[in-house]
C-alpha cells in the first residue's frame, strides 16, 4: 500500500511559509533535506524544482543498468539525463512509494522508490543517492538506479 506524499511544489511552498512565519516547528515538509526535495521533484517531474535543488556547477555521476552518466550543470542533469533519458515525457510517474534519508559523516543519503508506467506497463524504479550540499543545494551527487523493474515479477 502506498502513501500519498506531498509534491515537490507543496514542499517548496510549505518551506517558504514556515520561513515567513519564523516557525521552527513548522510542517515536516519544511525540514525536508535536499535529497528528499530532489526525490519529490523527480516524482512530480518538476524540472524547475529539480534545477533549483542542484548547485551550478554540480559534480553529478550516476549508474543505471545499461550506462554511466555524468553532468556538471543542473540543466544537463535535469534536461539531458533525469527527465530527458531516465524518465521520458511519455513515462507517467504515478507514485512516490517511499523516500528515506540519513546523514553520514560529511555526506547525506536519500533512497526513493517510484511507480512508473511506460508504454502501458507498470514498473517500480528504485534509486539510492549520496550527496553533499552547500546551503540548500546539492553540489556533489552519486546515484545508483535499479532500472525499470516490471511489477508482478515479469521478466
Amino acid at each position: 500500500m502506498s502513501q500519498q506524499l506531498p509534491s515537490a511544489t507543496e514542499i517548496a511552498l510549505d518551506a517558504d511559509d514556515a520561513d515567513d512565519a519564523g516557525d521552527a516547528g513548522g510542517p515536516a515538509s519544511a525540514t525536508a533535506t535536499a535529497g528528499e526535495r530532489f526525490a519529490r521533484a523527480l516524482a512530480a517531474k518538476d524540472a524547475a524544482v529539480l534545477r533549483a535543488v542542484l548547485a551550478d556547477p554540480i559534480d553529478f555521476r550516476a549508474l543505471t543498468p545499461g550506462r554511466q552518466w555524468e553532468a556538471s550543470t543542473p540543466g544537463e542533469v535535469v534536461d539531458d539525463i533525469v527527465l530527458g533519458a531516465w524518465f521520458e515525457p511519455s513515462d507517467h510517474i504515478g507514485d512516490l512509494e517511499s523516500v528515506g534519508t540519513c546523514q553520514l559523516p560529511g555526506r547525506e543519503h536519500v533512497s526513493y522508490r517510484l511507480r512508473v508506467q511506460s508504454d502501458g506497463v507498470d514498473y517500480v524504479v528504485e534509486q539510492q543517492a549520496y550527496y553533499d550540499t552547500a546551503g540548500e543545494q546539492i553540489t556533489w551527487m552519486r546515484v545508483l538506479c535499479s532500472g525499470y523493474r516490471p511489477l508482478g515479477g515479469m521478466a
